[in-house]
């Protein structure tokens, strides 16, 4: 059909697919640095590695949300407690836990949730 056209061939039709979906690493110590904001931080930046790959558009939106969202209910529970005791600590623990575990595996292609 292009063939056809007064204008000539399209560049648009002929040009190579992009391969793939973005990445969120370029090199294993951005790798390593990601998955330690969480622990460094102890857990008050678990969804600033969320929030950065749904800005480049590696996950939906959703998965950011729902960490922003139980990051702020976790610590607003915790900080609102008086004396948080064991239980608070575990939860900020398992807090941690989950989103350093979840950024390493950000690139994974074989993790398909959110993506």
């Amino acid at each position: 059909m292009a063939a056809d056209s007064p204008y000539g061939a399209s560049p648009h039709l002929n040009a190579p697919i992009p391969g793939g979906r973005p990445h969120m690493y370029r090199t294993t110590v951005a790798r390593a640095v990601w998955v330690l904001v969480p622990v460094i931080s102890l857990g008050f930046l678990a969804a600033l590695p969320f929030v950065a790959v749904t800005i480049k558009h590696v996950i939906k939106p959703w998965v950011a949300v729902a960490y922003v969202v139980a990051e702020v209910v976790i610590i607003g529970v915790i900080v609102s407690i008086g004396d948080p005791g064991a239980l608070a600590g575990f939860i900020l623990i398992l807090l941690i836990a989950v989103a350093s575990t979840h950024t390493a595996f950000l690139d994974s292609d074989k993790v398909t949730v959110g993506k």
